[in-house]
């Protein structure tokens, strides 16, 4: 599949906003501990990926019921659902000068009921872009940092009607956004997830 960037302007996947708040001093001194370990911005880079899949537990597998969209908070109370965990990893790397995108699949929701989409990022490496799934691993998710092949947590299924969308955003959903924002609780939100782009 071919990537797509929504904005035409690289320097837009370096932002910071309300949401990817890599100005923010927890992200900061996140990111630069650890900066001091990686020998490069590769290892950088694959370092900020698994601290953000493995110490941030997923808030539907952990039962956490409570909602974070913004990347300080996420790493701050250290909970969120996968778009939440996006947004806290595109702003580390975006805090090393990583271009760093947004990016959905449209998956069968959990429930059985319909679909719901899915949060990514993608990294740009070597002069093309890579999607990674931090959401967290468990019994039947093995999701790895990989610019070698998607190694994500999900593959699609498209006659179930999912979907890997192309489009690289340099903001969050604008849907999924105001869904993270307006849920008081993560089983609410549950139910209110955008279900396509």
């Amino acid at each position: 599949m071919q990537l797509i960037q929504q904005n035409p302007d690289l320097s837009a996947y370096l932002a910071a906003d309300e949401v990817i708040d890599h100005h923010h001093p927890l992200v900061r001194e996140t990111a630069a501990r650890l900066a001091v370990q990686a020998a490069d911005s590769y290892a950088y880079a694959r370092a900020a990926y698994e601290f953000v899949r493995d110490t941030i537990p997923h808030s539907a597998d952990s039962g956490d019921p409570r909602v974070t969209w913004r990347a300080s908070d996420v790493l701050e109370r250290r909970t969120g659902i996968c778009h939440a965990k996006s947004h806290a990893l595109a702003a580390l790397l975006r805090a090393e000068d990583i271009p760093t995108a947004l990016c959905y699949q449209r998956l069968t929701h959990d429930a059985g009921t319909g679909h719901v989409l899915h949060g990514l990022v993608a990294v740009r490496f070597r002069g093309a872009w890579h999607r990674q799934d931090p959401r967290g691993n468990k019994p039947g998710v093995d999701a790895r940092f990989s610019l070698g092949g998607e190694r994500l947590a999900f593959a699609v299924d498209v006659e179930c009607s999912e979907v890997d969308y192309p489009v690289l955003f340099d903001v969050p959903h604008s849907g999924v956004l105001r869904a993270l924002k307006d849920a008081p609780d993560r089983p609410y939100l549950w139910e209110h997830l955008p279900d396509t782009l």
